[in-house]
């Protein structure tokens, strides 16, 4: 399931704790020393800072305590309640902790063998498509003997302070982990796709439709594996404030469960089978909780049977965690971040997807046809110098998932470049037999959009009809430099791939075959007043080369909206499209038309009659086509 890692600094977990043994010593690490620069590049700590081991800050230190749970972390001093939210995900996933947390069992304190303690610790993240393997020894920073930031409840529990340190090695120090996104923390533990939804924009509240058709998006997340957390916008002087309902604003919570829960006692409450979807979450502090309907000694309880109660595991202790109506949660919380663990396994009984990783980057080059840095859609001139990436919808309607992240910029915070790019993407069909790149929008659809946002991920879902699209990832501004990552999910193979040459190449042998010398596209909007038939389908036909459209049945103006472009040996030669009713023993002509696809041809949407084959192509048939023809002699107008 998971790939080799690769040592964060060249530094071997064995290697290092093999040499540390040998030589009786605990491993201090000179990659992430216990100085200032590891703490903070800004804002010092409140108070003289002590670094310790755990054997100093607890007799009988242990990475975990009656194994690993979300009630164990509390947040430290440092506003980093995004990166513990995201580590009490964590704890519910036994796979996942399991991989961040490698070879606990061996990591784990020998009270019958101290000797062979070395004082080292690795931990694994998934960094920007792969996994890496971060080296940390065991000194923590305090201050009065108490550890300042992430912290377990119990003073002998060490997992969440020694992941963090790690995290923070990774990050540069500290204080680079001081104002962050949960769902980039869990996409790290996890190599996860995330998705983020405005609860506010989208007023979810106001629409019963859409709030029971977003707890099933959820509720299947989370069955699936998935990872949810959530927070409430505020300005900065609302930062972590307390609300009169018990929530807190600008503050990072965790997604614990997700559920129908059951109303009603004893065997009525399956007769009746009344349910009411309902959250829980988890506050990174341990307290301060919510205080309506569905917390913890509410009224709304008395509704469900004990057993349910039981099993829903309720308690009435200010721990931190809480239930919540769903429609309250959509009220209150304005942010959601949903963490897709995309399953690519062929060996499952669960819905998988077909995965396809591209690696690019947005450079600058004086040569137009060489620069790759355009900007979004709103500079014309520049954006289609953007990467290009095409794939194609094999079935009628499918949905796609696409996911364009960026990477990580904490690590630059120390000097003052740890903003990350405005970023996003747009998704255009195509011609469906389009091979070289994109320089003019002429007739192809521009379909989806994502958001530009200065977010490390962005992310959509879209359902698609079938056909050919180029995905073009770019930053808000032109000459904006940066790396990125897209992830494209289909539910087969998309043949998803990066469009890198301008034209058809000129080849040794191309003196003798020819070489294009004029390009045409044609759009096929669709055709009218068809003689009877059943199903329609139609081709377009340039020099033995041919362009097929999906079938359109039960109609007799059927809409195509199909496009192709051909690269023209003999322009000279014209360009046939023919309309077919489409049989399982022999398919029907219905007419056609011929172009010349010359120059000097209208570029203008126009409507022609069709015309029979051969001699008699002269004689009219029944019915018309919609079509829109643009040739040009220079190859990369198109």
């Amino acid at each position: 399931m998971f790939p080799s890692q690769k040592p964060v600094k060249n530094q071997h977990y064995s290697e290092l704790k093999k040499e540390c043994l040998e030589d009786k010593k605990l491993f201090e690490d000179p990659e992430f020393p216990v100085t200032n620069a590891s703490l903070f590049y800004r804002k010092p700590p409140p108070g003289m800072v002590e670094w310790k081991r755990p054997r100093e800050i607890s007799d009988e230190p242990h990475l975990f305590v009656d194994g690993i749970s979300s009630h164990d972390l509390n947040q430290g001093r440092v506003g980093n309640c995004w990166f513990v939210a995201a580590c009490s995900c964590l704890a519910l996933k036994t796979d996942l902790w399991q991989k961040v947390i490698p070879d606990w069992k061996e990591q784990e304190w020998d009270s019958k063998h101290p000797e062979n303690y070395a004082g080292i610790f690795h931990f694994q993240f998934w960094v920007f498509g792969e996994w890496v393997d971060v080296v940390v020894d065991d000194r923590l920073p305090t201050i009065n003997r108490e550890l300042i930031y992430c912290h377990s409840k119990l003073n002998n529990e060490f997992w969440s302070a020694l992941l963090e340190k790690a995290y923070a090695k990774l990050s540069g120090c500290y204080e680079s982990l001081d104002g962050g996104n949960t769902g980039d923390a869990v996409v790290d533990f996890s190599g996860a796709v995330t998705e983020a939804i405005n609860l506010e924009a989208e007023v979810f509240h106001k629409d019963q439709e859409k709030i029971d058709n977003l707890f099933e998006d959820l509720l299947k997340v989370y069955d699936r594996g998935g990872i949810i957390s959530c927070s409430i916008k505020a300005s900065p002087s609302e930062i972590e404030a307390w609300m009169a309902c018990g929530l807190v604003k600008g503050h990072a919570y965790s997604v614990t469960a997700v559920k129908k829960v059951r109303l009603g006692h004893g065997l009525m409450a399956y007769f009746q089978n009344k349910t009411i979807p309902l959250i829980r979450m988890r506050n990174p502090w341990g307290k301060t909780e919510w205080k309506g309907a569905w917390s913890d000694s509410s009224a709304e309880w008395e509704r469900v049977g004990s057993m349910e109660r039981d099993k829903l595991g309720i308690t009435v202790e200010n721990d931190g965690e809480f239930w919540m109506a769903f429609t309250d949660w959509c009220k209150y919380f304005t942010d959601a971040d949903v963490c897709h663990l995309i399953n690519t396994s062929l060996l499952t009984i669960h819905k998988t997807w077909h995965e396809v990783v591209h690696f690019g980057s947005w450079t600058k080059h004086s040569e137009p046809l060489h620069n790759r840095c355009g900007g979004c859609m709103n500079y014309k001139q520049t954006f289609l110098q953007n990467p290009q990436y095409l794939f194609d919808m094999t079935k009628e309607m499918d949905e796609v998932l696409i996911s364009l992240q960026q990477r990580d910029m904490k690590i630059h915070r120390r000097i003052g470049q740890g903003e990350n790019l405005t970023l996003g993407f747009a998704v255009f069909k195509v011609e469906l037999n389009r091979k070289y790149r994109m320089h003019n929008i002429i007739t192809q659809t521009n379909v989806q959009t994502s958001k530009y946002i200065n977010a490390r991920t962005v992310f959509m879902r879209v359902t698609l009809p079938k056909g050919r699209y180029i995905i073009i990832p770019s930053t808000l501004k032109p000459e904006i430099l940066g790396e990125f990552m897209l992830r494209v999910y289909t539910d087969v193979d998309s043949g998803c791939r990066e469009l890198t040459e301008h034209k058809p190449r000129m080849r040794c042998w191309s003196a003798v075959t020819g070489y294009p010398h004029a390009v045409s596209q044609i759009y096929i909007h669709g055709a009218e007043g068809l003689e009877n038939q059943d199903e329609v389908d139609i081709i377009r036909v340039y020099s033995g080369r041919s362009v097929r459209s999906t079938v359109k049945a039960d109609t007799l103006d059927p809409v195509f909206e199909t496009r192709a472009i051909f690269y023209r040996k003999k322009p000279r030669k014209p360009i046939t499209v023919e309309v077919w009713n489409s049989n399982a023993v022999k398919d029907q002509f219905l007419g056609q038309v011929v172009l010349t696809g010359s120059l000097k041809d209208s570029t203008k949407p126009q409507r022609l009659q069709l015309r029979k084959r051969g001699r008699a192509m002269a004689d009219e048939m029944p019915g018309s086509i919609t079509l829109r023809i643009v040739t040009c002699t220079e190859l990369t107008e198109m």
